[in-house]
């Protein structure tokens, strides 16, 4: 059976176990496993060891020791032992690696001598892309997400969609079309005065989300024909989906806003490409 990258260290570890031995670690643990914390709590913020940037760690890439000592990809910040955290930023990864210096932060951070995968950056976006994909699926079969232009459209309008979703490959036209319905339905929200069209003009995209993915990909894994755009209507739904579709898109340096790429010299932060909901309760 293949196993996927994402579960290679944990497995490991696993195996080591069920022999009657003891998981290999790397001093003590620090940064992960990640303790469960209470409702409602601040998710703590972590440092990118390659960039300084800080974030929180669901907007981070945490990296962690497997037992044959090679550096392998938690991105769900599950494995024990000492962690490292890298800004989702795939260039600047596969520069590091490459200068070696990504192979030096990690020694420091684990504590001990790591070594690095030849196709580690494609294990995460393998990782990343699966996590989404499988998050979809979820909140799908939930009934949290809805299709059809008119009725996105419709419920776009009325301020009621939390996230709109287009495939990479969604045309121009369709992609306008449904942005500037999200539009409207913003400035129906907003509370600032003036002219609608005003404020539709003004309005607020980062719930926009053009994915990595094309329409086959996401078709296959939500199992439905020509899968090209979709909407969110429930508020943690949304919180849920924009915790690891942003962390996707920002790997694979596409945008959340509208349908144009963003570079990331244009983000404040690391954390600057999560859109921030209003609450996170669904709209009846």
């Amino acid at each position: 059976m293949r196993m996927s990258s994402d579960d290679i260290p944990q497995t490991a570890l696993e195996d080591r176990s069920a022999a009657g031995q003891k998981p290999e670690r790397h001093g003590k643990p620090r940064g992960g496993p990640e303790r469960a914390r209470a409702p409602g709590a601040a998710d703590p913020e972590r440092k990118c060891v390659l960039s300084g940037l800080r974030g929180e760690r669901a907007r981070l890439i945490r990296l962690a020791p497997g037992p044959d000592g090679a550096a392998w990809p938690d991105l769900g910040a599950r494995l024990p032992g000492r962690g490292a955290w890298i800004a989702p930023d795939r260039a600047m990864l596969e520069k590091a690696i490459a200068k070696g210096r990504l192979k030096n932060a990690l020694a420091r951070a684990f504590g001990g001598p790591v070594t690095i995968p030849d196709d580690l950056p494609q294990k995460i976006a393998e990782g990343l892309e699966r996590r989404a994909l499988d998050r979809l699926g979820l909140e799908l079969r939930a009934g949290h997400l809805i299709f059809g232009s008119g009725k996105l459209i419709e419920w776009a309008r009325a301020g009621r969609l939390h996230l709109l979703l287009h495939a990479g490959d969604a045309t121009d036209n369709g992609v306008q079309k449904l942005n500037q319905a999200w539009r409207a339905g913003q400035a129906v929200l907003a509370d600032d005065a003036g002219d609608i069209d005003e404020r539709a003009s003004k309005a607020d995209m980062t719930g926009v989300y053009v994915l990595p993915a094309g329409r086959e990909p996401l078709s296959r894994a939500l199992g439905r024909e020509n899968m090209v755009h979709s909407g969110v209507t429930d508020g943690k739904a949304a919180a849920r989906i924009a915790t690891d579709v942003s962390r996707w898109i920002a790997y694979s340096d596409t945008a959340c806003l509208g349908h144009a790429t963003v570079g990331r010299d244009d983000m404040k932060s690391v954390g600057g490409i999560l859109p921030v909901r209003r609450n996170d309760e669904g709209r009846e």
